[in-house]
């Protein structure tokens, strides 16, 4: 098995809540990285917000619908550029 990357790292000190990790809703974290697609970003909690980047590095691409919420209710919102909500939970 290959070297960690640094996406997966990033995924497992979440999930692992890692002193070091940057911290977002645990249930809204588990659920995003449950699935494939959303597992293979960035994810970078922020502000009660769960986003997804294509690169690991400021400027961040911010081309990618995002999360915000929690366990109880979250909604999913289009990229900023476009705008608008996707879904709701």
């Amino acid at each position: 098995m290959g070297e960690e990357t640094v996406v997966e790292k990033t995924w497992r000190g979440m999930l692992e809540g890692h002193p070091g990790a940057r911290r977002g809703d645990p249930a809204v974290t588990a659920a995003a990285y449950a699935e494939p697609r959303l597992r293979a970003l960035y994810p970078f909690p922020s502000h009660g917000a769960l986003t997804f980047h294509r690169n690991t590095q400021f400027p961040w691409s911010n081309d990618l619908p995002y999360i915000v919420g929690d366990a109880q209710s979250c909604i999913v919102y289009a990229p900023l550029h476009v705008g608008g909500i996707l879904g709701e939970s």
